[in-house]
């Protein structure tokens, strides 16, 4: 579930990426509406429920374990908070593009390709060193804490599976990147 979502996520950012690639070659995209999609879409999934759990279940179960991670696990929840603050700017820069239009465009595109280096690198370090370390200290109580901790993703308010939601916004995003030519 954890990589499931971290490759969604990639798959987002990619687009963002592309899509201020193409924007700024001249290339007709999606309006900008699709772009604060994603925006949306990273803010309220990855940021909102993914990176809290990894914090409360993964982290803190791998923290009981063994003190050989502290390090890692501290750069990693930091970044989390990172996130949101590169999110926020990204945010920032598009509505001044909105309002200033084409002077304001190459910070939106440097700010992007910054979280997406960011993002590869924070995904890395989970996938590359948590969980390997996770499948060696882990017990199977942990993973079933895990599992049921990730797999309800509910939303408190209404009590309907966030997934589904989650999966419609994505779909939408990932059909409306615009492709690469060959």
């Amino acid at each position: 579930m954890i990589i499931r979502e971290h490759q969604q996520l990639s798959t987002v950012i990619a687009g963002m990426q592309r899509f201020v690639e193409l924007h700024g070659a001249g290339v007709k995209t999606p309006g900008l509406m699709v772009f604060r999609a994603m925006l949306y879409y990273i803010r309220e999934y990855p940021e909102r429920i993914h990176h809290p759990k990894e914090e409360q279940y993964l982290f803190a179960r791998l923290w009981h374990r063994t003190r050989e991670l502290d390090e890692v696990i501290a750069d990693l929840e930091a970044q989390h908070a990172q996130g949101e603050a590169r999110l926020r700017n990204i945010e920032h820069a598009l509505t001044r593009y909105e309002l200033a239009g084409e002077s304001a465009f190459s910070q939106l595109r440097g700010m992007v390709d910054e979280y997406a280096a960011f993002y590869r690198n924070h995904r890395r370090l989970e996938e590359e060193v948590i969980l390997p370390a996770a499948r060696q200290w882990l017990t199977v109580e942990d993973w079933i804490e895990l599992d049921n901790a990730f797999g309800a993703n509910r939303d408190p308010f209404e009590g309907a599976k966030l997934d589904e939601d989650f999966e419609r916004l994505y779909s939408l995003i990932v059909q409306t990147i615009p492709k690469a030519q060959a």
